[in-house]
């Protein structure tokens, strides 16, 4: 009975948290929103026994990936208006790669239901010797090793964009030119200046 109201609890408190994550119009609330979010989904993975993944969520998710979002957001102080812009100028293609995404999960969860295999191999124990980080690490590096190194590089290339996204060239900021100071001679940055006894040195247009 607690089980199953901390169920309801978590599970509610994630979906009203996803929701509030796309709908909201403060970038730093759907950070916190999102933060809110993987907390929630910690709890259901404690539920269902996974305490590492759950842990995982929590330091890398919480610990690192939003808190690092969230100071991105608020120290480069991005036009949200013009990127808002670019959202309606490619809405159109985005509503395509997205129907076909959920195309995609509708086709995985129907075969799901319909293979007798799979849902039972999801009940088999993996044995009393291994834990749950020991049985998780044979999945991965086993069965799903090449679609668990694809979502690397695809994290990868999604911070690169990230990265290029949020790029701006200053032309206030004061930049070094590095060539040119190590092609600098000592011809042209002294000058020998042979000052009579006893006068200063003037410059032109002085005396």
């Amino acid at each position: 009975m607690v089980e199953t109201a901390l169920f309801y609890l978590f599970s509610g408190t994630l979906i009203g948290a996803a929701a509030m994550v796309v709908m909201g119009r403060n970038p730093v609330h759907s950070v916190l929103f999102l933060i809110l979010a993987f907390l929630n989904a910690a709890g259901l993975f404690l539920l269902a026994g996974a305490e590492l993944l759950a842990m995982i969520l929590i330091i890398v998710y919480v610990g690192a990936v939003a808190v690092l979002f969230l100071f991105v957001v608020m120290m480069l102080d991005t036009s949200f208006s013009e990127l808002s812009k670019g959202f309606a100028k490619y809405g159109l293609m985005g509503s395509f790669v997205g129907l076909i995404l959920a195309g995609e999960l509708i086709t995985v969860g129907v075969l799901w239901m319909s293979h007798p295999k799979a849902q039972k191999g999801i009940t088999q124990p993996m044995g009393k010797a291994a834990t749950n980080a020991h049985a998780l690490g044979q999945i991965l590096y086993t069965d799903y090793f090449y679609i668990f190194q694809l979502s690397g590089v695809i994290l990868l290339v999604a911070m690169v964009g990230a990265i290029v996204l949020t790029l701006r060239k200053r032309t206030s900021a004061l930049h070094q030119n590095y060539q040119a100071q190590l092609n600098r001679c000592p011809a042209n940055t002294l000058e020998m200046v042979k000052v009579p006894s006893r006068q200063g040195v003037f410059e032109q247009g002085e005396r």
